[in-house]
């Protein structure tokens, strides 16, 4: 073993939370997505955009006129669903539902969209694309860290076709882990904002694909980070939220992280610092879901987003408390209200949203997010 893996696998042993009586009994059983009807809606929404290139916004630094190129030719495996990252979850979409559902009638599409864009040659264009010039915070952290998301649900599925699709992401797969590692050490402070630039919802799901990838090096990375940015944090301002064009919520995705690295104890402890005002009587009015005025607006639209996001931070951050702490049902309460709000909004009535809501819906009703899910 090397210096450094040796040193990660220590700092690994120091980081994860001690075994209690209680952490297998985390999770009380919660609705999961069983109507294939719904789960057909959601997949339609990805197959709809997966290889549709127009409209598009390209976050793109050219170096000369040979860099002005469409987007099918930039990158060709994620070149639809209006945005690099939407595209990269929209696939993870597609592999979620059809593992899920794998009778469904939407399972086959859904593989022949994959299998149409996880191709080796697709997969070394990306992975080239990511590594030119200029490209140093390309689609950092948000849509590196769906990259990786995806990654982990290949991998995780017990099939054939899968792991071929698996192993033609594995070189960018790779190259996404690389550009995190080499900038989270160099991030001196959080990013804490409630749009693609957060750290604390991406870091979650960097802890999620390492632990699951069995890397020690990134888990150790991802739990030194989160304890360095956030476990001293108090009195998270949640009254100030949301900002207008918010789809995450800053206080409860780094709550929903911190949850991931602490025992149940110790996180009801920091809980009670970072978030004080939690209610205690089971009611879920403390925390209003966001209101879309113009769902035809991309920015306006987060709102929805939000609502859906919120869902599943608070279910995260109920699940990691002791099962008698009286906050969990004031956070389940609160998470029943902004699902059905948000749940409500992915109709795919306006592309504004639907090229992505979708993805987030899926994450919620699937329980991508939580312990033995």
């Amino acid at each position: 073993m090397s210096g450094r893996a040796a040193a990660a696998a220590l700092l690994l042993a120091l980081a994860l939370p001690s075994a209690s009586p209680a952490s297998a009994d985390l999770i009380d059983p919660l609705p999961l997505l069983t109507d294939e009807a719904v789960a057909a809606r959601f997949a339609g929404l990805a197959l709809a955009c997966v290889g549709k290139e127009y409209p598009n916004k390209i976050a793109h630094v050219l170096q000369s006129d040979a860099d002005a190129l469409p987007p099918r030719r930039l990158t060709p495996a994620f070149f639809g669903c209006y945005d690099w990252h939407s595209s990269v979850h929209g696939h993870w979409l597609l592999a979620r539902l059809a593992r899920s559902f794998p009778s469904a009638s939407f399972s086959a599409p859904a593989r022949a969209a994959l299998a149409k864009n996880l191709t080796t040659t697709n997969i070394k264009a990306e992975a080239a694309y990511l590594s030119g010039k200029g490209r140093e915070s390309f689609e950092r952290p948000y849509g590196l860290a769906w990259l990786l998301t995806l990654a982990a649900e290949l991998r995780e599925w017990d099939d054939p076709q899968a792991r071929s699709f698996s192993a033609a992401l594995e070189p960018l797969e790779t190259a996404a882990a690389k550009k995190l590692s080499t900038w989270l050490p160099k991030l001196t402070h959080p990013i804490r904002v409630g749009e693609h630039d957060q750290t604390a919802f991406a870091l979650g799901l960097v802890l999620d694909w390492a632990r699951g990838k069995k890397d020690p090096v990134m888990t150790a990375l991802a739990i030194e980070r989160a304890r360095s940015y956030y476990l001293r944090d108090r009195g998270c301002p949640l009254t100030y939220e949301p900002s207008g064009q918010d789809f995450l919520s800053p206080c409860l995705a780094e709550a929903d992280l911190m949850r991931r690295i602490l025992a149940p104890g110790p996180f009801a402890d920091w809980l009670t610092t970072f978030l004080p005002d939690l209610p205690r009587d089971g009611s879920g009015a403390w925390l209003r879901p966001g209101v879309v005025t113009d769902p035809t607006d991309g920015k306006l639209a987060h709102l929805d987003g939000l609502n859906l996001s919120r869902a599943w931070m608070l279910e995260g951050i109920a699940s990691g408390l002791p099962t008698a702490d009286p906050r969990v049902a004031a956070l389940r309460a609160a998470a029943d209200r902004h699902r059905k709000d948000g749940l409500a909004a992915v109709t795919g009535a306006h592309y504004e949203g639907g090229h992505w809501l979708g993805t987030f819906a899926t994450y919620l009703t699937t329980g991508r997010g939580l312990q033995d899910r």
